[in-house]
C-alpha cells in the first residue's frame, strides 16, 4: 500500500514538472511570436512614414509652383523676351521665384561672354534690374552650353513656348544629359507638376524621365 502511494506521488510530481516545462515552452513560443509581430509592425510603420515623407515632398513642390504661378501674369516666354530687349544676348534660363513670385530671373550671356541675371516683374513684365554674375563668367560648362545653344534651332523663348502646351511654365533651362544638351522645363497643370525636355534642333517636347526609378 505504501509502495503504491509512493509511486503515485512520484508520477504526480513528474507530471507536474512536465506540465511546467510545457507551459514554459509554450510561453517562449508566444513571446517569440509576439516579438516577431512587433518587429513586422514597426517595419511596416517605418515604410509608411517613408512613403508619407515622399508624398509630402511632392505636395510641397506642387504648392511652391502654385504659389509662383498665382502671382504671375507674365509667361516664361514673355519674361525672356523682355530680358533680351533690355540686355541683348543669349538667354540660357528663366526661373520664376518660388518665394512669393517676386520676379522672373532670366540668365543672359552677352556677346562678350559676360553673364547677367535680369529680373522681370511677374505682373507687368517690367525690368526690375540686371546684375552681372561674375561667379560664372568663363565657366567651362557654361561655354559648352552656350556653344550648343548658338548652334541650335530652338532658343529659350521657343522652348518655353513649346513646353507651355503641357502647362504653365515656371522654369526653363539647359541640361547636359550624357553629352546631349537639351532644354528642360517645369510646368504646372491642374495642380500637377511636370518636367519636360525640349530638343534643341527640333523643339520636340518629351517627358523628362531622368528622375524616375
Amino acid at each position: 500500500m505504501k509502495r503504491n502511494i509512493v509511486i503515485a506521488t512520484l508520477t504526480a510530481a513528474a507530471l507536474a514538472t512536465g506540465g511546467t516545462v510545457a507551459a514554459f515552452a509554450a510561453g517562449d513560443d508566444d513571446a517569440t511570436a509576439t516579438q516577431r509581430q512587433s518587429t513586422t509592425s514597426a517595419q511596416q510603420a517605418a515604410d509608411r512614414d517613408d512613403d508619407s515623407a515622399d508624398d509630402q515632398d511632392d505636395r510641397d513642390d506642387v504648392s511652391e509652383d502654385r504659389t509662383a504661378v498665382s502671382g504671375s501674369g507674365v509667361t516664361a516666354a514673355e519674361a525672356i523676351a523682355a530680358a533680351l530687349k533690355h540686355t541683348p544676348g543669349t538667354a540660357l534660363s528663366a526661373d520664376l521665384d518660388d518665394d512669393g513670385a517676386d520676379a522672373w530671373e532670366v540668365t543672359v550671356v552677352k556677346g562678350d561672354g559676360t553673364e547677367y541675371d535680369v529680373r522681370i516683374a511677374p505682373d507687368s513684365g517690367k525690368v526690375l534690374g540686371a546684375q552681372r554674375d561674375t561667379d560664372d563668367d568663363g565657366d567651362a560648362d557654361d561655354r559648352a552650353e552656350l556653344a550648343a545653344v548658338k548652334g541650335a534651332r530652338t532658343d529659350a523663348r521657343e522652348a518655353a513656348l513649346a513646353a507651355a502646351a503641357k502647362g504653365t511654365v515656371t522654369e526653363v533651362g539647359l541640361d547636359d544629359d550624357h553629352g546631349t544638351v537639351a532644354w528642360t522645363a517645369d510646368t504646372v497643370k491642374d495642380g500637377r507638376h511636370g518636367e519636360w525636355k525640349v530638343a534643341l534642333d527640333s523643339g520636340k517636347v518629351t517627358q523628362d524621365r531622368d528622375d524616375d526609378a
